[in-house]
């Protein structure tokens, strides 16, 4: 249940950084709010993987979900460059989660 905890996790980790450009584009109360509760949410789920996972594991392939995430949103989302070298690093860290939860 950890890995689904932590999957979550890195969801609402993508959530708060889209958040973050929503709070940039318009300061409105709806805005923060989402910001605010994704990463409350995040935060959570991350604490709750936590008491099964080692620390390490835990909060690297959350951040290599939100790294990711946040990435392909802001390629798909806001028209940021689709370039195959990101798209080849994008893998690499995709590759070393798997690699991190294989080893697990």
């Amino acid at each position: 249940m950890a890995w689904v905890y932590l999957i979550f996790a890195g969801i609402f980790e993508v959530g708060g950084v889209i958040g973050m450009n929503k709070v940039a584009q318009k300061k409105s109360l709806g805005s923060y709010a989402f910001l605010i509760g994704s990463f409350i949410i995040s935060f959570s789920l991350l604490s709750m993987a936590m008491k099964e996972l080692p620390m390490g594991v835990a909060y690297a392939v959350w951040t290599g979900i939100g790294t990711v995430g946040g990435t392909l949103v802001g390629m798909f989302l806001y028209n940021e460059s689709k370039d195959w070298k990101r798209i080849l690093f994008i893998s690499f860290i995709i590759i070393a989660v798997v690699g991190l939860k294989i080893t697990q």
